[in-house]
């Protein structure tokens, strides 16, 4: 068996971020920028003013209260096309543009109008609230750096950059394939023996919401034939995704297929609980990912080797998944040579700090404690005992009860 770490590292080896795309800005939500997003415009493209009130030249306003003669105004979006001298004031608005001779704005409540005669009663220095040209970019100016996520922000600043449309990678389209006699589609009649398949529409799901195109291929049984006949629809997906059948029971039928189907094997075990039947390796020129048939342990995997996988094909700055420190809220006892994921519910204690509960059963094949589960408590191989308080690593899962 091979540590998580190394097995990580040798899987993200095997794979490049995929070519780019033009896409609207309409549609690069969640995509991954693949060029730099450089400002087509200056904001703001002159000074303008930050407040509704009157453009004064500050040496006019040092000693108040003063009275200037009002000679125009500046909406936003419209300029006063003269020049303020000596004694003179324009009414302004916010966004309008700072007319010329002005270099501060005396905000409304500060002053008294009477007809055109203006009385400030507040010095106003030079540059009050004035947001000068390019305050917030200039043209030229690199807004993001390729291998960032576009948020809803993003997308804000790239439309103010005047930028109707980005260059992002392509998705990664997935093929996923379940295996195992003793599986049924949700909805379908089961046999007195047979249970119903979560792994290919949970996994789909899964790959969606990391930014992926999902093709579920289907349930194979346990048959070779049955299993090379699904396995040509996952021609042309940038990676096949296998759920079961990669252990070594006399069904497990994945490895004897892939020996036929001349697969070049990388690993197929890791130190690691839940997940340890876990292959990578390669049929022909097509990425492949054997995950467990456990749903547990088929989920955890793709939250370990999945998620860093699309993210390294979208071109994701980051490749890995995160952790955060949490208290422990019950004692543990010592692990043995594989790294285990508890699954935990989180808590926050009475100074505000993390903390982690493991749940008492931790049965790999009880997938209502990982949907109900805040988070992963990672523990490292031949890990000591630990008294409920000490610290630990924790993975935290999307949905989980709170913000860490």
């Amino acid at each position: 068996m091979i540590s998580v770490e190394e097995a990580l590292g040798r899987v993200l080896a095997a794979f490049a971020p995929l070519p780019a795309e033009t896409v609207g800005l309409g549609a690069a939500l969640g995509r991954v920028l693949a060029e730099p997003l450089v400002a087509r415009v200056s904001q703001p493209p002159q000074a303008v003013s930050a407040m509704d009130g009157y453009a004064v030249r500050a040496a006019d306003v040092a000693r108040v209260p003063t009275v200037l003669t009002q000679v125009g105004e500046a909406p936003a979006g419209r300029a006063f096309e003269g020049e303020i001298g000596p004694g003179e004031t324009v009414r302004i608005f916010t966004g309008g543009p700072l007319p010329s001779g002005a270099d501060a704005i005396v905000i409304q409540e500060d002053t008294v109008a009477e007809g055109t005669a203006i009385t400030v009663k507040e010095a106003a220095p030079a540059g009050q609230f004035v947001r000068p040209a390019g305050l917030d970019f200039r043209q030229g100016d690199v807004g993001l750096e390729p291998g960032r996520l576009i948020t809803a922000r993003d997308i804000g600043l790239a439309a103010a950059m005047n930028v109707p449309w980005l260059r992002v990678h392509r998705r990664p389209r997935v093929a996923i394939l379940a295996t195992g006699d003793e599986v049924v589609m949700p909805g379908e009649p089961l046999g007195p023996h047979q249970i119903v398949s979560s792994n290919g529409l949970s996994l789909a799901a899964f790959v969606t919401a990391e930014g992926g195109e999902a093709q579920h291929l289907g349930i194979a049984a346990d048959d070779s034939d049955a299993i090379a006949s699904l396995l040509a629809g996952a021609r042309g997906a940038d990676l096949l995704v296998t759920s079961g059948g990669a252990s070594v029971g006399k069904h497990d039928l994945m490895r004897g297929l892939l020996d036929r189907e001349g697969a070049a094997l990388d690993f197929w075990k890791i130190a690691m609980r839940p997940g340890k039947p876990l292959l990578f390796g390669r049929i022909g020129e097509q990425p492949l990912l054997g995950l467990p048939g456990n749903p547990v342990s088929s989920l955890v995997c793709a939250l370990l080797f999945l998620r860093p996988i699309l993210q390294r094909l979208q071109g994701r700055a980051e490749t890995v998944t995160l952790q955060r420190v949490a208290r422990l809220g019950a004692e543990l006892g010592a692990n043995d040579r594989r790294q285990d994921y508890l699954r935990a519910q989180f808590s926050r204690d009475k100074h505000g700090r993390l903390v982690a509960t493991p749940f008492s059963r931790q049965d790999s094949s009880m997938l209502a404690t990982l949907a109900h589960a805040d988070g992963l408590i990672v523990r490292a191989p031949h890990a000591p005992p630990l008294a409920a308080g000490a610290e630990v690593p924790v993975i935290p899962l999307e949905g989980g009860a709170l913000s860490v």
